[in-house]
């Protein structure tokens, strides 16, 4: 959700444009027409794996590269994809440590790596930024089934290589979307399971139309009941690719969106509830004129999301190739509260005779009323990068110019004492807007046959303008320049030692500005590691060392909108040991085990003049550890055991004892089966997850209320089955 605060997105279904599909639908046409009437044949094309992989060559990494990474690709989301969001397909990734506000996946979910929340991990698509621009979040929701359409993603984790948008603080995910097919296909999938989850998508593709023109999409609907009460998720979504492919073009232009309402399920509970009623949702809770306790049936986060991406790659040589970007994103939407007799001060012209207690416990007017938080928001850029490669040496030239505009304004659709109102009126009303330019240069040179040196300069250009109440007159620019160093030694042709230096700096965010926090962060990150690669033995390892100034921590309190509430600490740092690894005990067995050690401390941390010395950083566990287990008796039965430990952390920087939360050891179990007929369909696939079928009463998430914890339960045992058609 392109959103500044947790649960503020918006647009309700109602305003879900119609005009969109019948775009698409426009555009299909024309593109199939065009493609069949316009070009001669050409034979003679570049291999379609280098030209799809220019879109985000400038950004990701190969072994030769001395930055720690992980990748998934098509293969592997296919087995899993049942409807639950991106962050959860994730969770079995080194260092990953993924929640879900709804208890199953399906809605608003999260994802922390190395202890670092979703703020700090740099999104791209296609290398196009994704992070919200204000708050700095990824929000998943508004993108329902876009596992069906990724091609493939790269995780690297610390600061990585020199990309585009919000600086890299833990990780940066970098997402590339399907590749085009050379045949015509078809695809019908649906999936069901506990809470009356569904997921039903089509998907197609014309195949190459006259050697050079592919047409693709995907529809998809997702809903949920969600574990929580009342957490429910009613998704939409739509993707459609059109390709050229030229003797040395590629050109891809893009549509994909979302239309999301979601019940809403982040107040979380507090201790005496999660021990006797774990599903309790609070939200939309109120008390009416006779007493009664009722729930409001609209406490809902609505918003939509609509992209588009033009992107050209043209390979020039043999030795030259460019890539040019172009993007625009429209977000809009809301969330509605009932607040059950609201202070009116701060609400426009509302008044009223009823005197009500406010935070500070003194009487003042206040009525019950129903709020909407709205956020119409629009994004748009370019990005681009040269890449030379020859025998020796591949550079890379790049960047990106991004604009981020954003109104926010607040209605109150209706009050039980409203005064001098009128429907449609504003109580609030503010506009936002920030800049983001870098440039970055970056060069693999070998050496020796066995040594080869990584250089990265980067120069990146911030201004953020704001005018809330809530944030002041906000008018910063910041300045920062991020060089990166490493070198790869290829001991043989099994081994791979790497050592690398990466510099990040870092800007707040909107709700930092709330808080009167607006110093830049500042991180060193310094990883070696060793890399074995046989026929059936892969092994990464590496130890890490990130050191932080002025590093903005989370509190593990929320402010009244539901946003975390950061806070600078001088000095703090993360050291770490990952491992992870592949090995096929035989043909039919495959272990994918990962585990990670760390230790993450604030050093003579101070809060509110009180110096508690040297502390454990908030939600950050030591021990995170994840195993696969995958058995295949016959071929295309694969039968998977999916383990996940996370260690116990605290929900502040101050180890409260009552912060704490307890570790976990979940186990999900994958079944899938694939048929191949001779006629209609090209493959049959049943799909079968068991999440957690141990039953673990687990707690993955939560946040402190000053003293008080309140926490995000996720589901026991629960299961999705699916179907997947192709023909």
């Amino acid at each position: 959700m392109n959103i500044i605060f947790k649960g503020t997105q918006v647009l309700s279904y109602k305003d879900a444009k119609a005009s969109n599909y019948k775009f698409l639908f426009l555009f299909s046409i024309f593109f199939s027409l065009f493609s069949v009437t316009s070009f001669s044949q050409v034979k003679d094309t570049v291999p379609v794996n280098r030209l799809d992989e220019v879109l985000v060559s400038a950004i990701r990494v190969t072994s030769k590269t001395p930055v720690t990474f992980s990748n998934m690709d098509k293969k592997e989301i296919k087995f899993r994809n049942l409807g639950q969001d991106i962050p959860i397909l994730m969770n079995y990734l080194p260092s990953v440590v993924t929640t879900s506000d709804a208890g199953g996946g399906i809605g608003y979910t999260g994802i922390r790596v190395r202890g670092s929340d979703a703020t700090r991990v740099n999104v791209t698509i296609n290398g196009i930024p994704y992070n919200d621009s204000e708050s700095q979040g990824t929000f998943w929701v508004n993108m329902p089934d876009f596992a069906s359409s990724v091609e493939s993603l790269q995780l690297q984790r610390g600061v990585g290589t020199s990309t585009n948008g919000s600086g890299a603080f833990g990780a940066s995910l970098n997402m590339l979307t399907d590749n085009y097919a050379s045949k015509p296909t078809g695809e019908i999938s649906s999936s069901y399971g506990s809470f009356n989850s569904n997921k039903n998508s089509v998907k197609f593709s014309t195949g190459l139309l006259n050697d050079h023109f592919e047409l693709a999409g995907r529809l998809s609907t997702i809903q949920s009941d969600g574990f929580v009460d009342r957490a429910s998720s009613d998704l939409k979504s739509y993707f459609l690719q059109g390709t050229y492919i030229g003797k040395t073009t590629l050109i891809k232009a893009l549509v994909f969106g979302g239309t999301q309402q979601t019940y809403q399920s982040w107040n979380g509970i507090d201790a005496q509830t999660l021990a006797e009623n774990r599903t309790y949702n609070s939200a939309g809770e109120y008390t009416d004129e006779a007493g009664n306790i009722r729930y409001y049936d609209n406490e809902t986060d609505n918003y939509n999301q609509d992209h588009y991406q033009l992107h050209w790659n043209e390979s020039l040589s043999d030795k030259w190739s460019t890539n040019l970007a172009f993007h625009y994103t429209k977000g809009k939407g809301y969330f509605e509260n009932y607040k059950n007799d609201e202070p009116v001060e701060g609400y426009g012209s509302i008044q009223s005779t009823k005197m009500v207690e406010n935070d500070n416990g003194d009487l003042v007017p206040g009525t019950d009323l129903i709020r909407q938080k709205w956020l119409d928001n629009d994004f748009y850029g370019t990005t681009f990068s040269v890449k030379y490669k020859e025998e020796k040496l591949d550079v890379i030239v790049g960047g990106g110019w991004n604009k981020y505009e954003g109104d926010h304004f607040g209605k109150v659709i209706w009050a039980r004492n409203s005064g001098p109102t009128e429907l449609g009126d504003h109580y609030y009303d503010d506009f936002s807007s920030k800049t983001d330019g870098n440039i970055f240069a970056k060069a693999n040179y070998q050496i020796t046959q066995q040594l080869s040196f990584y250089g990265d300069l980067q120069y990146r250009n911030v201004t953020y303008k704001a005018n809330g109440a809530d944030t002041g007159l906000v008018d910063d620019s910041f300045n920062f320049f991020n060089p990166k160093a490493g070198l790869n030694f290829e001991i043989n042709q099994k081994n791979n030692l790497y050592f690398s230096y990466a510099r990040a700096n870092r800007e707040p965010n909107r709700t930092d500005y709330e808080g009167g926090n607006v110093k830049p962060e500042k991180l060193n990150d310094f990883e070696l590691g060793w890399r074995f690669n046989s026929d059936k033995f892969q092994l990464n390892s590496n130890f890490y060392y990130m050191g932080y100034r002025d590093q903005l921590i989370l509190t593990g309190r929320l402010d009244d909108v539901g946003a975390p509430i950061r806070s600078n600490t001088d000095k703090s740092y993360r050291l770490g040991f990952e491992v992870d690894a592949t090995i096929a005990v035989s043909e039919k067995f495959i272990l994918r085990p990962n585990f990670t050690l760390s230790s993450n401390k604030n050093v003579d941390l101070a809060v509110e003049g009180q110096n508690y010395g040297t502390t454990k950083i908030a939600y950050s566990p030591e021990i995170i550890a994840g195993n696969i287990i995958v058995y295949s008796p016959i071929q295309n039965l694969h039968i998977s055991l999916l383990q996940k430990f996370v260690g116990e952390q605290f929900m502040n920087n101050i180890e409260l004892p009552e912060a704490k939360l307890a570790d976990y050891f979940v186990n999900d179990l994958n079944v899938s089966f694939e048929i191949k007929p001779k006629s209609i369909f090209k493959s049959i696939m049943i799909t079968g997850l068991v999440n957690n079928f141990l039953d673990k009463k687990y707690v993955s998430n939560g946040y402190m209320w000053d003293v008080y914890p309140y926490y995000y339960p996720q589901a026991g045992i629960n299961f999705l089955a699916g179907l997947t058609l192709k023909f």
